[in-house]
């Protein structure tokens, strides 16, 4: 149930984030205007628990930040990052088209529906600036991750992720 004043989830969105009340502390997803201390320290943890190899950089995360192209989402309980997700948007000869990257929630937070507030502000974002698509990619053994991204009205299409990783000399 919404309180009064608060942001409807299926209206625009409202600045700087909006929220749904549920049984736990109120939940804001908005984007990440500034690096702090305590905020690093969060999206550092969360970027261990989204793969072994990823490293926090903090000049990389202000960079993204500061990117007109890259939208850092992050999901707040109380003040503190329990979320994130990076909206990445690019023009093509197609036309405007998005890019989910990096979708992570605290293991402790997991379960209370951050995942699906992150990803349908996303997915309004989308439709707010007109973007033909908006796509996301995940392994196939992620099984409750992928049920999580079709109930959110993303779509499984028929193919394949190429990738080329250039060499670090």
């Amino acid at each position: 149930m919404r309180r009064r004043n608060e942001p409807d989830l299926h209206s625009p969105r409202s600045a700087p984030g909006y929220g749904i009340e549920m049984d736990q502390p109120r939940l804001i997803v908005e984007p990440l205007q500034r690096l702090t201390d305590t905020d690093g320290a969060a999206l550092a943890s969360l970027l261990t628990q989204l793969s072994a190899s990823a490293e926090f950089d903090r000049a990389r995360t202000e960079a993204v930040i500061a990117h007109e192209a890259t939208e850092l989402l992050v999901a707040r309980d109380s003040g503190r990052i329990v979320g994130t997700a990076t909206l990445v948007t690019a023009p093509s000869l197609t036309g405007l088209r998005g890019h989910v990257e990096d979708v992570v929630v605290d293991e402790a937070s997991r379960g209370r529906g951050i995942a699906r507030l992150l990803l349908e502000h996303m997915t309004q974002l989308a439709q707010e600036r007109g973007l033909r698509t908006l796509d996301l990619t995940s392994r196939p053994s992620r099984e409750s991750a992928l049920r999580l991204y079709e109930s959110v009205g993303f779509r499984r299409r028929e193919t394949n992720v190429l990738r080329f990783s250039p060499t670090a000399d």
